[in-house]
């Protein structure tokens, strides 16, 4: 009996290194609205890949982050979640999950900023479950990249922020 070959996780060379510069990019939040990376820059930035709207891991990771958003906040971060779904289903996903941050569509062509971070999974066509703090002038400070089927919660995201925020803090005169 044989049993079906698992995708191997990408590689961790691929996924983008800290201290190297975000790439950019254009994406839609809504159907009739798209948001930059450029037009973050001057605060830190969460990207947080997961794989698919409507599945229940995403649902319950994407679920934390929105009850998370006052912390995020308070650290003067802005939080932005990335698959290859479309804008109509982030739409509809949103509205159902009562998200209060934006869902931006990879959707076309498909997972082309997931492949500039490192974090697409080629042989299922879906991002996978990443998480990367960038500051405010736009280097990756931190990442990291969860099994696919593990929530990875909160608590690296607000480290890598408490950091940049006390790092920042030594920066002024």
């Amino acid at each position: 009996m044989t049993t079906p070959l698992m995708p191997s996780p990408i590689p961790a060379t691929a996924v983008l290194k800290v201290g190297t510069i975000a790439p950019d990019f254009t994406l839609p939040a809504t159907p009739d609205q798209k948001i930059s990376l450029a037009e973050l820059r001057g605060e830190p930035v969460i990207l947080a890949f997961y794989p698919a709207d409507w599945s229940p891991v995403c649902g319950d990771e994407l679920g934390l982050f929105n009850a998370a958003l006052g912390e995020f906040r308070r650290l003067g971060a802005q939080l932005v979640a990335i698959s290859v779904d479309s804008a109509w289903s982030h739409a509809a996903y949103a509205s159902q999950r009562n998200l209060h941050f934006p869902l931006l569509a990879d959707f076309e062509p498909k997972g082309e900023v997931a492949k500039a971070y490192g974090v697409y999974r080629m042989p299922e066509g879906v991002c996978e479950r990443a998480l990367f703090v960038i500051d405010r002038e736009g280097r990756v400070r931190w990442s990291f990249v969860s099994p696919i089927s593990v929530n990875p919660g909160v608590d690296g995201i607000l480290d890598a922020l408490e950091k940049l925020s006390t790092s920042s803090k030594q920066d002024t005169p």
